[in-house]
């Protein structure tokens, strides 16, 4: 590892001294004063500087919402949640059912649950906290989450490390320590950069820098505020970091998902609040396995073990740890029931998780239905 001594501001390593981080956060922010991304929870630096201050609900949101997601994901689901939420009171006031189906969609449910929890707790105390360890002891919220809310909301001096600010670090310092083991290294060296000036200001432009020029690959080095001091440039290796241990091959699970439609529409429950898609509405279904079930296994969890179910198109869904893959059985009746049922015409806004719509579509698809 060639980056192995307590990061100072003079960033001395392998015999080349480097700008300082005064110097460094001045051209960044520098930088960022012309180039920073326009965002619907973001205040744009010349606003700032004329004394806007950012929402703490707004950055919170997206905050969350980004986790694991990507900008252009998030954005129509920020401002269709910021409609139904306009404040963090009618957040805090709403069922959690509710809250969900605007979730639907994002996923990572847990998230959802845990803004609902969060949202609760902090309208009970009347006010966001401003510390980063304070922030930490709310539900669904981090390390990195608390860190860029501190320092984006409240201009707290803290430097928050994502994923792009790795990136960046690695670069720059030519850090060869491996990630994910080695995420202490670059919380140190990040630490070095925290200032009161601008924290807020430098934190979003780390994030652009990032995102934008120091891309995983073909980065834009030429446009880099940085590029002069940075030893991946220098030895043209930028690619090659950050270093990272390679990735565990995803496991497989399998299931069977099961569509009943009849007059009043498709069979629906809710899943219990814990675990995976917790509190979600799904369509009656198998649980998941290492190994495939047959058809008669499969039959076995139909909700209405006396209804014509036929096999539509088998689905797949990737969550992080496990690739599923559901069979889909469909079944029409005319006879009315008491259940829970979705009408056709309003599956689209029920709030299904994405596995469940994808299992949906394809026994529609199989009964030449749309919704």
């Amino acid at each position: 590892m060639r980056v192995g001594r307590v990061i100072v501001s003079s960033f001395a390593y392998r015999g080349t001294m480097m700008a300082s981080t005064d110097n460094l956060r001045l051209a960044l922010l520098a930088w960022y004063d012309k180039h920073a991304r326009v965002l619907p929870w973001r205040v744009q630096p010349a606003l700032r500087a004329l004394g806007m201050a950012p929402e703490p609900y707004r950055v919170w949101l997206s905050e969350i919402m980004l986790q694991q997601t990507t900008i252009t994901t998030v954005k129509p689901y920020f401002e269709t949640f910021l409609l139904a939420f306009p404040t963090i009171a009618d957040l805090a006031q709403a069922p959690l059912e509710h809250v969900l189906t605007y979730w639907a969609g994002l996923g990572y449910y847990a998230r959802g649950r845990n803004l609902h929890a969060c949202a609760i707790a902090i309208d009970g105390v009347g006010a966001f906290p401003t510390h980063p360890e304070a922030l930490m002891a709310l539900s669904g919220i981090g390390p990195y989450t608390a860190a860029a809310i501190a320092s984006i909301a409240f201009d707290y001096p803290v430097v928050p490390v994502d994923g792009n600010v790795e990136r960046v670090l690695s670069r720059l310092l030519h850090i060869d320590a491996v990630l994910p083991a080695a995420k202490p290294i670059f919380r140190a060296a990040a630490s070095q950069f925290a200032d009161s000036h601008r924290p807020g200001d430098f934190s979003q432009a780390l994030m652009d820098l990032g995102s934008v020029v120091c891309t995983p690959r073909k980065p834009r080095c030429q446009e880099c505020p940085w590029a002069s001091s940075c030893l991946a440039y220098q030895a043209q290796d930028a690619e090659t970091y950050p270093r990272k241990a390679a990735k565990k091959i995803r496991p497989n699970r399998y299931g069977a998902a099961f569509v009943h439609i009849n007059d009043d529409g498709v069979l629906a429950a809710r899943r219990k609040d814990s675990g995976l898609l917790g509190g979600m509405l799904e369509v009656p279904g198998s649980e998941w396995t290492d190994q495939p079930k047959s058809e008669s296994e499969a039959l076995a969890f139909a909700p209405i073990q006396d209804a014509p179910w036929q096999l539509a198109s088998p689905i797949e869904h990737i969550f992080t740890h496990f690739h599923l893959h559901l069979d889909v059985y469909v079944a029409h009746s005319q006879r009315p029931d008491n259940a829970h049922r979705v009408a056709i015409s309003a599956l689209k806004d029920a709030g299904f998780p994405s596995v469940m719509m994808k299992a949906i579509k394809s026994a529609l698809m199989a009964s030449d239905l749309k919704m």
